[in-house]
């Protein structure tokens, strides 16, 4: 036979008993995971950008054809055969001679590269220039981060700290498709938008040789309206 004292008795100080572990009882972890923030795309793209460490300068030195860019708004949008030569001055200085082909006429610009550290090992480079072309008395500096080269200083990836401006370059005015992939891959891993990419063209016929050029600087000031 039941005793309905006790059993009132138990169910009440069961109750009581579940309660106190209720107050007491840890945070619901399930609950906070799904309650957790989640991170901010744009904040982690802001990561830190790896660069080349220790890049070899007299390596880089030479011709480099642009094979692919997001079009920096001193390069016009139709310009083509575009390239970068890299030469030691007299005193030292990295020169630099940035060449397209726009309309017909070659457009030019030089400037000089220097490390933007010289203390670091990292290939974080600065680039300055002078502009208009026409009278080059307006200095602009920019960004010039080496973000991969390989072994062979064949191919390289060049960015910018405001991942604005990318450049992929070759010693040849084609690169292999792989290749490309690869180097497209790393700059999506780095924070670019690499839809923004244009490939550029190449001609290599005789015209680029006997082609006039462009000494006002027409194509600059076109490039900075966007055209």
């Amino acid at each position: 036979m039941i005793n309905h004292n006790v059993l009132t008795f138990n169910m009440c100080e069961s109750v009581t008993f579940t309660k106190t572990l209720q107050f007491h009882h840890p945070p619901n972890l399930s609950s906070i995971h799904k309650h957790k923030r989640i991170p901010n795309p744009q904040i982690m793209a802001k990561k830190s950008t790896e660069v080349v460490k220790n890049i070899d300068i007299a390596r880089n030195m030479g011709r480099w054809y642009e094979i692919a860019s997001i079009t920096s708004r001193f390069q016009p949008k139709n310009g083509i055969n575009t390239a970068t030569t890299y030469t030691y001055g007299d005193d030292g200085t990295v020169n630099v001679l940035n060449e397209t082909w726009s309309d017909g006429k070659r457009g030019f610009i030089e400037g000089t590269a220097y490390k933007a550290d010289p203390n670091s090992d990292e290939a974080k480079l600065k680039v300055k220039f002078y502009v208009p072309p026409i009278l080059p008395i307006i200095p602009v500096v920019g960004d010039y981060w080496v973000l991969y080269v390989d072994d062979d200083y064949q191919y390289c990836l060049i960015g910018q700290s405001s991942r604005n401006d990318l450049w992929i370059l070759s010693r040849q005015t084609h690169l292999d498709e792989e290749i490309y992939n690869m180097l497209v891959d790393k700059a999506k891993d780095e924070g670019y938008d690499v839809a923004k990419l244009r490939k550029t063209t190449h001609t290599n016929g005789p015209e680029m040789e006997d082609a006039p050029v462009d000494t006002k600087g027409v194509w600059w000031f076109k490039s900075m309206l966007g055209l």
